[in-house]
């Protein structure tokens, strides 16, 4: 590739990091433009009074997506942070809070399955095989597609692989079929409510998630997920990529059918190909002439968006004794609080919601004898967000936590902080305030997405959890890989240069 082609990526996430550092390794020119003060998107991290706070992801599935990006570039990922595999895995909280503790050790959590329900070790077996096909082939064969065109699924392996994937069936039905038990039905159905659906509009293709979380492990980054931020930050700027913060880009200029150049803060910038790693509808809506568009704005209205949520970070000055690193309440009606996200779209009658407590795993990350803790509620998007509103939920969720626990939480605060829709739409321009991108519906999957590359624009490529493989911050790294595929693709493609 000629060594001499500039590159702007739009927006600092985790899609953004990626395909700055795999364009760099190809001999581009990068520069990233973040309109945040500091890079990272939705995970970046801040610190008050020695509390040190995750903004936003704290799962760390699939950890050898993260493994593959750090060996593209010569790395491990042992030279950044230490990994750190959580016992146990999660923790779910039951009507009664009656606990069930999710092991990390697969025979372990076979035998727990089968102490609730007669057979369930057999059926945790075969759900997990089957889990396991789909996992294993959607990583080889589909989810590094850049999801142009339903022909990329057309090759004769591919097709028998597809088949094995079960795209057609319904998450819960799948479920259902293997267990009886609810809280063994919850548990299964979880991380769909967090990948942005309810579970009887998702795919069962994605018991793959099932897989990765309870087979290959839940784990945790020692010094916080802002430890992964920083490791792909590094590695951009040893190949010479340049951050911007407080950066906001303004228009993406184009002539014809290419990008020129974007604005930034007034000032102009030339660049021969652009990532739009910053949220889809925004960089459509906003930085680009409707002649550019892919889509307009009633294509964005009728899509289904995964939750919003409402997030508070404390720090209390004090142990929590009874938690551990992630405990989910699911003491309370999971169809109805999706219903109440996806349907009707209002405030939750009962809700769901989940605790990290990174301190139990982590003394970095608050101060000696002390707790941090992250509290999280899925939520619709589009919905008012007043303070108000806010204090009420912290409320329920508090009365809640501290009775399972047998603790005097809010007597013990000494920081607290809370983040929301507008939270969401100012400081990502998050449409509606969602906090996870598009919901990985049947009509909403692989090449079904909103299209990575810009139809009308040769040199515009869009990455992140609005477009392929979708939301999490695995499909996000991988995004961004596939993005940067696809500028190196225009850039070395004959004729590159269009004439005006």
């Amino acid at each position: 590739m000629h060594a001499n082609y500039k590159i702007a990526v739009i927006g600092s996430g985790f899609a953004g990091l990626s395909a700055a550092a795999y364009l760099a390794k190809s001999g581009c020119q990068v520069d990233v433009f973040e309109k945040n003060t500091q890079i990272g998107g939705r995970a970046r991290q801040f610190n008050d009074k020695g509390y040190l706070f995750d903004m936003g992801p704290s799962w760390y599935w699939m950890p050898e997506v993260f493994e593959s990006f750090y060996n593209a570039f010569g790395y491990t990922t042992s030279d950044f942070y230490e990994l750190e595999r959580l016992s146990p895995a999660f923790d779910m909280i039951f009507e009664g809070f009656e606990k069930f503790s999710v092991s990390n050790k697969v025979d372990e959590l076979t035998q727990a399955f089968e102490g609730i329900e007669h057979g369930g070790a057999e059926q945790f077996k075969k759900f997990m095989a089957d889990a396991q096909v789909k996992y294993e082939t959607s990583m080889h064969d589909f989810i590094y597609s850049p999801g142009l065109s339903p022909f990329e699924f057309m090759n004769v392996q591919a097709m028998k692989n597809a088949m094995k994937l079960s795209l057609f069936g319904s998450f819960k039905k799948h479920v259902a079929s293997h267990f009886n038990h609810p809280k063994l039905r919850a548990l299964m159905e979880f991380p769909v409510l967090f990948l942005g659906a309810q579970p009887k509009d998702t795919p069962s293709l994605y018991s793959m998630m099932n897989y990765a979380g309870l087979q290959l492990g839940t784990w945790y980054p020692q010094g916080g997920f802002f430890s992964v931020v920083k490791a792909m930050q590094q590695i951009g700027e040893e190949l010479g990529v340049t951050y911007h913060t407080s950066a906001p880009v303004e228009e993406i200029h184009a002539l014809h059918n290419k990008v020129r150049g974007i604005s930034v803060q007034g000032q102009f910038h030339e660049f021969d190909a652009v990532v739009g790693a910053a949220d889809y509808h925004h960089i459509e809506s906003n930085l680009l002439d409707a002649a550019y568009r892919n889509y307009n704005e009633a294509y964005w209205q009728k899509k289904v968006f995964a939750p919003s949520s409402l997030i508070y970070y404390l720090g209390i000055d004090q142990k929590v004794e009874k938690l551990n690193h992630h405990t989910l309440f699911f003491d309370e009606d999971l169809d109805r609080h999706a219903d109440e996200i996806y349907n009707t779209k209002k405030w939750p009658t009962a809700p769901l919601f989940y605790v990290c407590a990174p301190s139990k795993t982590d003394p970095s990350v608050a101060p000696a004898g002390k707790e941090n803790l992250f509290l999280l509620m899925p939520l619709a998007t589009g919905l008012e967000d007043s303070d108000s509103l806010r204090e009420q939920y912290f409320d329920a969720m508090m009365e809640r936590l501290e009775a399972y626990t047998n603790t005097n939480i809010r007597g013990h605060i000494e920081v607290k902080h809370a983040y929301c829709l507008k939270d969401f739409e100012n400081d990502y321009n998050a449409y509606g305030g969602n906090a996870y991108g598009l919901a990985n519906t049947l009509r909403q999957t692989a090449f079904m997405k909103p299209k990575m590359r810009n139809k009308k624009l040769k040199n515009l490529v869009y990455a992140g959890q609005l477009t392929v493989p979708g939301p999490g911050v695995p499909p996000a790294i991988i995004s961004g890989k596939i993005a940067a595929d696809q500028i190196t693709l225009t850039l070395n493609t004959e004729n590159y240069e269009i004439t005006v």
